[in-house]
């Protein structure tokens, strides 16, 4: 069984790129499972705070959950055409203490799709994405993208994907990246 942790980079309740997260667990290949983790409840990272305290239970537990996965789908918004903080942000704990981010990243498969309300799509962030998987040391998935624009018109108020192209491209994308991380 393929383990996937998917981690929607939005702290919104209304997230599209939280809902295309839900919808993406239902749209797994056979014998693969797509786990949601959370950023929710991640401190902003201080150095003080990681020498006094350590790592924070709410890193500690998606550390672990990564560290048990296959790979890794980020669902990443766009902010202000880049990454949002508050996934960086986590991220960054991920990345805490040095010793143990190779535990996390060293040639985990990851992937990066998303949602946004605006006409292109997720794909500066995307973009913005690559040099820091890159300096972390995994291996990214290139073998799709997907990028929903104008995410308003493919969820309906409930945060149902509704559009059955955009379904399709997503099964699609997920087939792709669990067979990579098979590989």
């Amino acid at each position: 069984m393929t383990k996937i942790i998917g981690i929607a980079g939005s702290l919104r309740a209304g997230s599209y790129n939280a809902a295309l997260l839900r919808a993406a667990v239902t749209l797994m290949p056979e014998d693969s499972v797509l786990e949601i983790g959370t950023i929710r409840g991640i401190p902003l990272y201080d150095g003080d705070v990681e020498a006094a305290d350590g790592v924070p239970p709410a890193v500690a537990l998606l550390k672990d959950q990564i560290a048990a996965s296959d790979g890794v789908l980020m669902v990443s918004p766009e902010y202000n055409n880049s990454i949002p903080g508050v996934f960086k942000n986590a991220i960054d704990w991920l990345s805490r203490p040095p010793a143990d981010a190779a535990r996390i990243f060293s040639d985990r498969p990851f992937a990066v799709i998303g949602a946004s309300p605006g006409g292109f799509g997720t794909i500066l962030s995307q973009n913005a994405w690559l040099p820091v998987l890159r300096t972390l040391g995994t291996r990214q998935w290139f073998g799709g993208r997907l990028m929903v624009s104008r995410a308003g018109s493919v969820f309906d108020e409930a945060g149902e994907l509704t559009d059955e192209k955009i379904k399709a491209q997503l099964q699609q994308f997920l087939h792709g990246f669990v067979s990579f991380t098979r590989s």
